[in-house]
């Protein structure tokens, strides 16, 4: 997880201040120049909450983690695969992933490192929330998998993995929906501070760096998630029992030390792993993504996010932003469904 520049995420914060001052950046491919008939292929209909499960859930030693995933469509479809954010889980794909799977897709919804059935295969290894190592995660799993390439999809958490999936491996990418835009970020980043009402939208970063958070979270991580849900999706009417769902995956043992670090990480209060020192170097450079990208967003998101306009010059490939009306808020796959399966369907044929 702002209506204008000063309420960016902090890792966005990286590239802005040389770039945005350099270049006056324009909406690309905006959902109200989109008409039908732009569409390659349509989507299945996808009604929302139509599913309240999604699964079975599958493990597969992944080098570093025993993952879990869920696996759904033809094994010879184009690979697409699906990554959740914080504080949620795979059940936000629980209607995007059949549709795709019905239009021939081999769809992997795999739980993140710190979520649900996803554990770590060595007590010794660090319970590392990194962004890139999130990421080489999912390039681990591909390999388990023998998928060359896939089409990525994710909000939050999730579209800062295929963002840096993209940006590091972009032979492994075909195509990309990230919800947010461009959220590769770095340490430096995170160090800026940013104005008092930007600041506010990041209470529980703040939180999460004191250990009285480190508490608080590990003691009440079921109603702190579900207050972020709120916050984040304001006009979003989930009821409990569709909470309950992904929360079950907040009681990982890992859980509490990722989410921690992660944050930390950002605010360069928490040291990374050694062995990602130069991707490090690479990402704060904020690299341009080539793979072909379309960009969503929710009109009534109401966790921090930066502005369309801010980050279409860091695609350089094809790329075009779609903007969702109808309260829309921050889990666009859960909310919007049949959007976010139209975007994927389009962007894997660009």
């Amino acid at each position: 997880m702002s209506q204008s520049f000063s309420q960016h995420r902090r890792h966005f914060l990286g590239f802005a201040g040389g770039i945005l001052a350099a270049s006056g950046f324009g909406l690309i491919g905006s959902a109200s120049a989109q008409s039908k008939e732009q569409s390659k292929a349509a989507a299945p209909a996808v009604k929302v909450g139509a599913h309240t499960t999604i699964g079975p859930v599958k493990q597969i030693n992944t080098g570093v983690l025993d993952t879990g995933y869920v696996e759904m469509g033809p094994a010879t479809g184009p690979a697409v695969i699906l990554l959740h954010g914080w504080p949620y889980d795979i059940h936000s794909y629980a209607d995007v992933a059949p549709a795709l799977a019905e239009a021939g897709y081999r769809v992997i919804v795999p739980h993140l490192r710190g979520y649900g059935s996803t554990r770590f295969l060595s007590n010794d290894t660090m319970r590392s929330g990194q962004p890139v190592a999130v990421s080489a995660d999912i390039i681990a799993l591909m390999d388990a998998l023998k998928i060359e390439k896939a089409v990525l999809g994710g909000y939050d958490w999730g579209a800062r993995t295929a963002n840096i999936m993209a940006a590091l491996w972009p032979e492994r990418c075909k195509a990309m929906v990230s919800v947010s835009g461009y959220l590769i970020g770095s340490q430096a980043a995170g160090k800026v501070p940013l104005p008092p009402k930007a600041e506010l939208q990041w209470w529980y970063q703040f939180y999460f760096a004191t250990e009285r958070g480190r508490e608080g979270y590990a003691k009440n991580r079921h109603d702190f998630n579900k207050l972020i849900w709120q916050i984040a999706s304001p006009q979003w009417k989930f009821d409990d029992a569709t909470y309950d769902r992904s929360a079950a995956a907040f009681e990982n043992p890992d859980h509490v030390d990722i989410v921690i670090h992660n944050y930390r990480w950002r605010l360069g209060i928490a040291e990374g792993e050694a062995k990602y020192d130069a991707f490090e170097k690479t990402l704060a450079q904020a690299p341009v993504i080539a793979i072909p990208t379309i960009t969503m967003e929710g009109d009534a998101n109401g966790a921090p996010h930066p502005e369309p306009a801010a980050y279409a010059r860091k695609f350089s490939g094809h790329y075009e932003h779609r903007q969702l009306t109808g309260g829309i808020g921050h889990n666009l796959p859960q909310e919007a469904p049949q959007a976010f399966v139209q975007a994927i369907i389009d962007v894997s044929k660009a």
